[in-house]
């Protein structure tokens, strides 16, 4: 085919000039400070000398974690140069907010502070929040919520006195082995960079913070580190230009404040040997500022960097820097001298007078802009709470939450299903501490912890993998792994890689790498475990999170932004549900403030000063997830054991909704119970008595007639004081086996007398309500007659062990450490102890421990997922537990009309909007829960989705102290929650 060079050329330029067409039309976006505050710049610009306005460009370093000398030396500098601003490197807040007070104080016109903080303050400082690293982010759908963190982390900024942000970075990382950019960069993808980067930018900068591009031409693609060597670019104009240059041209159109210039060497744009773009006239002058027009503020890199350090010295870099087009010099080492080489370069002509000048003006304009014209001191009071507020720990649970990302999912094993039939061992591979990812799994399931090093020697794998062999599944976190690439290869040793390996031969395996993406490609056939998570990093979020994953509370969302290798390519990411199990979140997340859940505390440690409870756990859970779990005090008020949340309470009567009633609606929705069916009917021994047919719904009620309560352990007291020879001994024998209290031991078969003595009592009046506990001692006959397991068997493995519920339990000195376990009272008539890991009520204690009315011991935790079990009518984890609406119909009111307002087992508000109530004040009359004897109550709302725990000892030392009802504590507590909800619009 022949072409006519004529008409090529005539299509070039009608090509030409379309695009040039397009360009013109396209709307651009100036920097947001150009042409800002005209008036006060002249004034300031007229006051300065040429020393003055040489140092306005320039940008020197300073530390907060350093000594006097180090702070009274930077106030030096900035008196005696009047240097233009200061890049802020470690330290903490509160010391960089006293250093900024003081360096701004000599300066004439206010410094332009700037930080470093590419995922927030905590990048530098201490005490300070970080957010997800930029390669996290890369893998959002949901970009808003980068805007959001680009907006908080700007507000941040502008609390502790910072103006410039040196982010995002820009670079494109498709360099699997780039050192120095990495898990910095948003991905490989060009567009994903630009857009991930876009949000990030107007983020901060709609909130007064200028961003800052870097590191341009484009850092990502290289395999040296510039703070150590100069990385060489061999890259054509047309590559550079399609790829590196592609985001920067995108942020530059939408308005983009300050861009950082790489120390990198980029021959087809400059081949001066050995030259760095910072210090490249074509690169800075010519290819920024010319060619793609860009008005704001060029930043180089660091001029402390070897890779322009070690070929110019300080002072002459900074010169060649000025004049290559930057406009501020950053960490610029020798003040002074900088100051004189530039203005040698003026009296050479290298670079005029105006052309300093217009500098000056740019970086005045971007301090107008900066609100640097009405300048006020940084407010040091609330600063560490207002840096670290509750909203910004949302969003960052948020931006987490979306990124993590699964790449396998075998049998759909995420999320785990079926916690009845699983034995699961949580095992941290790099450490041997309990990691927050093993802390994350156990509130879910009750899992085994395992500990291996990466630099264990085979053997100790070998027995590892012996130990793991009874396990139906393990839960793998790789810790403590390097987060750059380089010879170690991030850390993962051939040990480890083989282990990894084998395991997963021989059993299901989840796998979580908390870690550079990029290490997944140091594990052979990692793509055949069962599931792989890519965390991005080992932040306590992440590992908080990905437990979430793991068991369903929270679905995973994030996509790959960079291929590992061929098993795990950019945009992989498999998504699972979430909301199948309690989790765990902040108020925020439901549109409340955490500050107004700080009242809870307030209550309780009046609770507690006044002597009502030594301490306490609370937890308040909306829609499934876990807003508040707090505990307080101790567990008694000599004690120095800290409550903690995972220790157990004696739950007293809320055992009857926890145990009795929990199998009583189980049975009923497998069709062996009915509440209409009569006492005889499901309890043998009772056919013959007065009880044979009084029916459970009067029963449930407390209103068949039963007594409320006998004091069985009277009848086993003579009038010395002394035991009867047949009921009580000091010792265990085969006559005496069941433990009653700490070295008291009970008649194997005096159960049968209490029995006895329960049928043998009078009935009161049918359809008058009178609380009872005698039905409930009953119903672990009741539940072992109908369904031949033993009560705990029952309840364990039907109910408890499918939640996860596994510190609900009898009998707790069994299986906890008694530091695990909160003391009760001290019983000075019965047992004449204080009692500790045993009940406290007397009958259930004359049982063995094990009753439907009192008996049962847990945390609030593992008490809380029952409550939600019952709150979504019996399902839990997508398993219907309690089916057929039971819990929906054993919950509403049967007598309401007759003045009776319980449900069936559980308690209701007995008079809804009271400030005196039994229930919180605005709970609504479809509420139902149960309160203990001991100070525990357990309370759930279906129409605000709420569940409420509170657990006390308010027993201790003597059941005689009434304060915790006088004060309305665990009510008042309760309001707490709906005032939050009322406060921000979504009281129901």
């Amino acid at each position: 085919m022949k072409f006519n060079l004529a008409s090529i050329l005539f299509s070039i330029l009608i090509i030409l000039g379309v695009t040039k067409a397009f360009a013109q039309d396209k709307t651009i976006i100036p920097p947001p400070f150009k042409g800002q505050g005209s008036e006060w710049v002249d004034a300031r610009f007229q006051s300065m000398t040429l020393d003055e306005k040489i140092a306005q460009l320039i940008m020197i370093p300073a530390y907060s974690n350093k000594d006097q000398v180090h702070v009274d030396s930077i106030s030096r500098l900035v008196e005696k140069y009047q240097v233009g601003g200061i890049i802020f490197f470690q330290g903490g807040p509160v010391r960089q907010a006293i250093m900024t007070n003081k360096l701004q104080e000599k300066a004439k016109i206010p410094l332009m502070i700037s930080i470093d903080g590419e995922w927030g303050l905590g990048m530098r400082l201490d005490s300070t929040m970080s957010f997800p690293y930029q390669m996290s982010l890369g893998g959002i759908a949901d970009e808003s919520l980068i805007y959001q963190m680009g907006k908080e982390i700007a507000l941040q900024c502008r609390r502790v006195g910072v103006h410039v942000n040196f982010a995002p970075v820009v670079d494109i990382n498709n360099n699997v082995n780039n050192p120095v950019i990495g898990y910095r960069s948003f991905g490989e993808q060009k567009e994903n960079v630009a857009s991930k980067a876009m949000a990030y930018m107007k983020g901060m900068q709609d909130n007064k913070v200028l961003a800052n591009a870097k590191h341009f031409p484009g850092h990502g693609d290289t395999n040296v580190d510039s703070h150590y060597g100069l990385p060489v670019i061999h890259f054509s104009k047309i590559r550079m230009e399609d790829t590196e240059l592609y985001p920067f041209k995108r942020l530059f159109d939408e308005g983009l404040g300050s861009v950082m210039v790489a120390h990198m060497n980029v021959p087809a744009y400059d081949s001066t040997h050995n030259l760095a773009s910072t210090l490249s006239k074509p690169i800075v002058t010519d290819l920024l500022k010319n060619d793609l027009n860009y008005e704001g503020l060029v930043f180089t890199d660091a001029l402390n960097m070897q890779g322009v350090a070690k070929f110019y010295e300080p002072g002459e870099v900074d010169m060649k820097a000025l004049l290559a087009g930057n406009d501020m010099l950053l960490n610029t080492m020798n003040v002074e001298r900088t100051i004189s080489e530039i203005k040698k370069a003026i009296e050479r002509n290298e670079i005029t007078i105006e052309e300093i000048e217009h500098r000056v003006k740019k970086v005045l304009e971007a301090k107008y802009w900066l609100g640097l014209d009405k300048y006020e001191p940084v407010e040091l009071k609330s600063l560490y709470e207002d840096l670290n507020n509750p909203q910004a720990q949302s969003l960052n649970k948020k931006l987490t939450e979306a990124s993590i990302t699964l790449l396998r999912n075998k049998e759909d094993i995420i999320p785990i299903k079926n916690l009845g039939k699983q034995k699961i061992a949580a095992l941290a591979i790099g450490t041997a501490e309990e990691t927050s990812f093993q802390k994350g799994l156990g509130r879910f399931a009750e899992v085994d912890h395992f500990f291996i090093s990466h630099n264990a020697s085979i053997e100790e794998f070998q027995s590892l993998m012996k130990e793991l062999e009874d396990y139906s599944l393990v839960i793998a976190g790789v810790h403590k792994l390097q987060m750059r690439a380089g010879a170690s290869r991030f850390g993962v040793t051939s040990e480890t890689k083989f282990f990894l390996k084998k395991l997963m031969e021989q059993k299901p395996t989840i796998v979580s790498v908390f870690g550079n993406v990029y290490s997944l490609a140091e594990f052979d056939q990692l793509a055949r475990a069962h599931a792989v998570m890519a965390t991005y990093q080992e932040s306590e979020n992440a590992q908080n999170i990905a437990s979430q994953i793991i068991f369903g509370a929270l679905g995973a969302k994030g996509k790959l932004p960079v291929t590992v290798n061929a098993d795990f390519k950019v945009g992989d990411g498999l998504q699972t549900s979430g909301g199948l199990r309690l989790g765990y979140s902040f108020p925020e997340e439901f549109g409340m403030d955490s500050r107004d859940f700080e009242a809870i505390e307030t209550l309780v440690k009046e609770a507690i000063t006044s002597k009502a409870i030594p301490g306490a756990q609370v937890l308040i859970a909306k829609s499934g997830k876990v807003i508040f779990h707090e505990s307080f005090g101790t567990h008694t008020y000599e004690s120095n054991v800290k409550v903690e949340n995972e220790h157990l309470y004696d739950l007293a009567s809320v055992t009857k909704i926890s145990t009795s009633l929990a199998a009583l609606m189980k049975l009923k929705c497998e069709g062996k119970f009915d509440e209409n069916g009569t006492f005889g009917e499901y309890l043998p021994m009772a056919r013959g008595t007065s009880k044979e047919n009084i029916k459970y719904v009067d029963i449930l009620t407390h209103q068949a007639g039963l007594q409320a309560w006998i004091p069985f352990w009277k009848e086993t007291v003579r009038k010395n004081g002394k035991f009867k020879w047949n009921t009580f001994k000091y010792s265990e024998s085969k006559r005496f086996p069941v433990l009653a209290a700490q070295d008291l031991y009970i008649h194997k078969n005096y159960k049968n007398k209490i029995y006895r003595q329960i049928l043998d009592s009078p009935l009161g009046e049918k359809g008058k309500y009178v609380y009872s506990d005698l039905s409930f001692i009953l119903a672990p006959e009741v539940v072992k007659a109908i369904s031949g397991q033993d009560f705990e068997e029952y309840l364990q493995e039907n109910i408890y062990s499918h939640i996860g519920a596994k510190s609900l339990t009898f009998n707790p000195y069994l299986k906890y450490d008694l530091d695990q376990i909160v003391p009760t009272e001290y019983d000075s008539l019965f047992r004449k102890q204080l009692l500790h890991g045993t009940i406290h009520d007397e009958g259930a204690a004359m049982l063995g421990g094990v009753s439907g009315h009192a008996g049962l011991f847990g945390n609030a935790h593992d008490l809380a997922k029952l409550m939600q079990l019952y709150l979504n009518d019996g399902v839990y984890a997508d398993e219907v537990i309690i089916g057929n609406n039971v819990v929906g119909e054993f919950s509403k009111c049967k007598f309401c009309d007759e003045g009776n307002y319980r449900a069936l087992g559980f308690d209701r508000p007995r008079t809804p909007g009271s400030e005196n109530g039994n229930a919180a004040k605005d709970a609504p009359a479809s509420s139902f829960g149960h309160t203990g004897f001991t100070g525990t109550y357990a309370w759930v709302d279906p129409e605000n989705e709420l569940v409420y725990i509170f657990l006390s000892n308010r027993v201790n030392p003597t059941r005689e102290n009434s304060k915790l009802s006088q004060l309305g504590t665990r009510t008042k507590v309760m309001q707490v929650a709906y005032d939050a909800l009322s406060k921000s619009g979504q009281l129901q």
